[in-house]
């Protein structure tokens, strides 16, 4: 019997890949002409694009300015070539259906132009000893007019573009930090439904069914519990094998939702939370063989995909009393060929993806429905 036991505590830099998740090929825009992809540059001032940030019509994740990272002195550097005329490298952004503008690519200068327009940035120039030492307010007029009116170019992504090519798009030009697709949605559809995956990501049930094995920076967690709100919200007969617009139809139906209703999202997601911790312990969502296996597998994203959507349903008691015929059943599903493949290989893929559902159910059926 696998007992339901605490935490091995992985070492947050040597965290492994989920398994089941499968990278995005770059390029694959299905029939998307190539020839519409609507994207257009226009010029904006330094002072225009923090005016507009204050007003909420450019965005900037606040989970990123959280963990800006540069430092004052690279910050500093910025400024300075500005203020030497040094033209900076083009922006993009994704226009959302509001005709707010995301900033994706470029977040670390807009953030340091916010901040040094608004006095939080301190200049740290030791070899320039007109201007070390000195916020904005405390430059000379002329320097103050050359920040304020410093163009800045930026290439912006129609709203209507899909998803996987506007994501695409952003993993081909981004030219600082490498952002995974989970924090580009998360900074694409920066709202109350980031917000829900933030949230419940973050519980200690979160962090103690998934053994603490998802990268929190890199937004592995929040993927999980966003894959759990799509798979929740919408048919299973409309996945078409594009994983990142299904995630992203699931954020904005979360987004959609009255407060009950989030609410009761959130009751069913950790109801399927405890379940499968009560079944598998610190074998939850991973590949079970044997019921005396000690090594804890990979935490696998299809597997927490079919046993998250059918124990979210079953009530505590039940399934406690099911809990070891559960662990007998999955145990068999992991001997048969035609599982292991919809949970390895190509798991996304609309086949593969509905097979597991099947099985999944399947199982549910023969163990709880049996006299």
């Amino acid at each position: 019997m696998i007992e339901p036991t605490q935490n091995e505590e992985p070492t947050a830099e040597q965290l492994p890949l989920p398994e089941g998740v499968e990278p995005p090929t770059p390029g694959g825009w299905g029939d998307y002409p190539i020839d519409e992809l609507a994207i257009r540059d226009e010029p904006r001032t330094a002072v225009d694009v923090v005016r507009r940030i204050e007003k909420g019509r450019f965005v900037l994740d606040p989970d990123f300015q959280r963990d800006f990272v540069w430092s004052e002195t690279k910050q500093s550097r910025l400024i300075e070539s500005i203020l030497m005329r040094i033209p900076l490298p083009v922006f993009y952004v994704a226009e959302d259906a509001e005709g707010r503008l995301i900033v994706v690519d470029g977040r670390q200068r807009v953030t340091t132009l916010d901040h040094f327009l608004n006095d939080k940035l301190t200049l740290d120039l030791p070899d320039r000893k007109d201007l070390h030492g000195k916020k904005f307010s405390q430059l000379e007029a002329r320097l103050q007019n050359r920040v304020e009116d410093c163009q800045l170019r930026f290439y912006i992504i129609d709203h209507k573009v899909p998803e996987r090519a506007r994501l695409d798009i952003f993993e081909r030009v981004n030219g600082g930090e490498v952002l995974t697709r989970q924090q580009m949605r998360n900074a694409i559809y920066n709202g109350p439904a980031t917000t829900f995956l933030k949230n419940e990501a973050s519980t200690e049930l979160f962090l103690e069914a998934t053994g603490k094995s998802l990268d929190a920076k890199k937004m592995q967690d929040r993927e999980f519990v966003n894959r759990f709100c799509s798979f929740s919200l919408l048919s299973l007969d409309t996945y078409k094998g594009d994983m990142d617009d299904w995630l992203a139809r699931g954020l904005k139906e979360v987004a959609k939702l009255p407060e009950t209703e989030k609410q009761a999202l959130s009751t069913k997601f950790r109801l399927g939370l405890k379940n499968n911790f009560t079944v598998f312990g610190k074998h939850a969502f991973r590949k079970v063989r044997t019921a005396d296996q000690q090594k804890r597998s990979i935490i696998n994203a299809s597997i927490f995909d079919v046993l998250m959507a059918e124990l979210a349903t079953r009530d505590e008691a039940t399934v406690t009393a099911k809990a070891d015929a559960l662990r007998q059943a999955f145990m068999k599903r992991m001997t048969d060929p035609e599982f292991e493949r919809a949970v390895t290989y190509g798991p996304n893929t609309p086949k593969e993806v509905r097979k597991r559902f099947e099985i999944a159910a399947a199982m549910m059926k023969e163990v709880f429905d049996a006299a």
